[in-house]
């Protein structure tokens, strides 16, 4: 049955999954998986995936390598008990040769046994704390996908994969900005302590109410818009680079690992399944 979004911020991460996988919630991940580590999705074929990897070495901030998948397995076994790459996601998107297919809730179907999946850690994770320590964040109290945007900062380059960085911007009040810094840099699996505060323009946002991603928030009197690395780059690196085919989770629309947000690495093995 259904569950509403307030309802699942509640759940366990079986039942939370369980909806996931049956196509029941197809919407964005922030706020659920309370304690969990979430995770960004990328899919290539084996050719590209040394040098998506070396990618991933070179820009840690942006891509903190979780997980990756054996070739041609989509069970992550490192990430989750019989997590299912395939099915576990609310909402894909697909990328053929640079330019965006469409989105899905499920790819079975588009499924080979060339493909790799890399799981890199998600800002999502360290929002929990933020929350708990008294900071609120507008786009989940109002149940929308946190705004993201393409900045100046460029990554340093592997193969075919170059570009610039994406952040995720939160309004924090002034008074507790530097609180924030300070709970992210805990979860450096999760993009940890922010890229940059302050003036959007000094890393080439000219208009915070204009997102390339996800939702405008309100930029309001007593606030400072505080931007962090988003594991949507590696999304957007990937897409540039034109890749026959690209499978990334839809913006937003988290892969929830069984994690604790707290982890120095994953911790899941394989005979624990």
């Amino acid at each position: 049955m259904l569950q509403s979004y307030e309802t699942l911020r509640q759940e366990s991460i079986e039942t939370l999954r369980a909806q996931i996988r049956s196509g029941s919630y197809r919407s964005h991940t922030a706020g659920l998986g309370k304690n969990l580590l979430q995770a960004n999705l990328a899919i290539i074929p084996e050719a590209f995936a040394l040098d998506f990897m070396r990618f991933c070495q070179r820009n840690p901030k942006p891509c903190p390598l979780i997980g990756a998948s054996d070739t041609g397995n989509p069970l992550l076994f490192t990430l989750g008990h019989c997590l299912d790459i395939r099915t576990d996601v609310p909402a894909y998107n697909i990328y053929r040769d640079g330019r965006l297919e469409g989105s899905v809730t499920d790819i079975s179907a588009l499924w080979s046994d060339d493909l790799v999946a890399f799981a890199l850690g998600c800002s999502f994770t360290f929002e929990h704390a933020l929350i708990e320590a008294g900071i609120d964040l507008w786009h989940i109290s109002n149940n929308v996908t946190v705004p993201m945007y393409r900045s100046n900062m460029e990554t340093t380059p592997a193969g075919p994969f170059r570009g610039a960085m994406v952040v995720s911007m939160r309004m924090i009040p002034d008074e507790r900005v530097r609180d924030a810094v300070a709970i992210s840099a805990r979860f450096p699996l999760a993009h940890g302590s922010p890229v940059h505060i302050g003036d959007p323009a000094a890393i080439g946002i000219s208009d915070l109410g204009n997102p390339d991603w996800g939702d405008a928030v309100p930029v309001e009197a007593g606030f400072t818009p505080v931007f962090w690395a988003c594991g949507v780059t590696p999304q957007a690196i990937i897409q540039n680079a034109a890749l026959p085919l690209l499978i990334t989770h839809k913006p937003g629309h988290m892969l929830i690992t069984d994690i604790p947000d707290d982890a120095e690495i994953p911790i899941i093995t394989k005979k624990t399944l």
